[in-house]
């Protein structure tokens, strides 16, 4: 039974999820710092999309 629970308590399936999120936050930090620095120039170029597809 103390075996048991020692291989039960050792398991490591959890520390995979763990590294993606981490992996997901850095990447989301990355593009939201990203889109702040370039933010007007996307929103020209947006706008400008939009207007020519609208006409």
């Amino acid at each position: 039974m103390l075996s048991q629970l020692m291989a039960w308590m050792n398991r490591e399936e959890g520390q995979g999820m763990a590294e993606y999120g981490l992996i997901i936050a850095l990447v989301a930090v990355v593009v939201i710092a990203a889109l702040t620095l370039l933010g007007t120039n996307l929103t020209t170029i947006f706008n400008s999309i939009a207007t020519t597809v609208g006409s």
